[in-house]
């Protein structure tokens, strides 16, 4: 596959807006926050009133273990079903490799801003770097987060002049961390695929190459915390995610029965979300979810998600093996057209993916 091919998975232009951290530093308790920050849905939508809840927990270890492989497969297929979202425990990612991941990631965002803003984003239709994503106009209301995002896999497809040089461990960080995890989504799509009916070479297929992408994300505290939203709600373009939590601070909320969730990650656990593309691919028997990230007066939260997305060549459809002699819910689009309009709209909800449903 061509390089620039490969490269369009990570293309979309955002407009460069004010850095959040540095906003939030400036900020005390009885300041006002800027207009474009305020989100009135932040207080409308619905919460569920409950004790923020552990997800499905998923074990890798039984999963690929004979004696237990077959009750964690249909675990992990019923919890597909039902949640589209849990987490992933005994993944084989070795401790140490994720502690000084995180210690890495705090270090990067506590450098002075003209430090990281010798990696910010060109704004030239490439979201690598550092700073927004999605922003289309000047009216737009914001995200209260700052990000930094690079392009893993395929190696061929690094532009390693958004990989910060300092901390010193942080590049050979990210390069150990995105080749565990392409083990760990290797052996994730197997088992999806047995549970959905089809081949694991189908879905070898579908993600060779294995596409990556790494976001960083930096939510500072906000003394109006309940009128602001870390990340708008939204479902993601991919396969799947695989979130980390870099510090201890909860913030995630997905939306279930009509109600955003609180959910609480387990210490050094995987939070895998299914995406757009494995609820059309399983026509969807899967679903994808939105969620969206929540933010504090008191304490920062850093997380750092990782989309492991198709082939940039294929066309998105339901699988043939999935559909059998039944109908497909959602119509073809190629991938490249889907993730173009994907990042032609602001993030909103599952807008895109709407495009694709037929209504049968």
């Amino acid at each position: 596959m061509a390089t620039e091919e490969l490269h369009s998975q990570c293309a979309g232009y955002t407009l460069p807006v004010p850095n959040v951290q540095s906003l939030a530093t400036s900020l005390d308790k009885s300041s006002q926050i800027p207009e474009r920050y305020i989100r009135p849905e932040a207080k409308v939508d619905p919460v569920a009133h409950t004790n923020e809840i552990e997800l499905p927990v998923i074990d890798l270890a039984k999963l690929i273990d004979p004696e237990f492989s077959k009750q964690e497969a249909a675990k992990l297929h019923l919890t597909c079903q039902e949640w589209s979202f849990f987490q992933l425990v005994n993944h084989g990612i070795p401790e140490e490799l994720i502690k000084g991941l995180k210690a890495d990631t705090v270090e990067f965002f506590n450098k002075p801003l003209e430090e990281k803003m010798a990696y910010k984003q060109n704004n030239d239709g490439d979201l690598q770097g550092y700073g927004q994503a999605f922003v289309l106009s000047e009216e737009q209301k914001l995200d209260w987060c700052d990000m930094f995002y690079v392009m893993t896999r395929p190696i061929a497809i690094r532009n390693m002049k958004f990989w910060p040089t300092s901390p010193s461990t942080f590049r050979d960080n990210i390069d150990r961390y995105s080749l565990e995890l392409t083990k760990v989504a290797s052996c994730l799509w197997q088992y999806i695929a047995r549970n959905l009916g089809a081949a694991p070479e189908v879905f070898a297929q579908l993600f060779k190459d294995h596409p990556q992408g790494m976001r960083f994300n930096y939510y500072p505290p906000c003394p109006e915390a309940d009128k602001v939203i870390g990340i708008s709600p939204h479902s993601d373009a991919t396969g799947f995610s695989m979130l980390l939590q870099i510090n201890d601070e909860q913030g995630l909320q997905i939306r279930k029965d009509g109600k955003w969730i609180a959910v609480s990650a387990l210490p050094n656990a995987l939070i895998v979300n299914l995406g757009d593309v494995t609820e059309v691919l399983s026509n969807g028997i899967y679903k994808s979810i939105e969620h969206r990230a929540t933010i504090n007066t008191e304490n920062t939260r850093i997380s750092l998600a990782a989309f492991h997305g198709p082939d940039n060549s294929i066309m998105l459809r339901p699988l043939p093996e999935v559909v059998g002699d039944g109908k497909p819910n959602y119509g073809s689009m190629s991938y490249q057209e889907f993730m173009k309009a994907y990042f032609e709209q602001k993030l909103e909800g599952k807008n895109i993916l709407d495009m694709l449903k037929i209504q049968n």
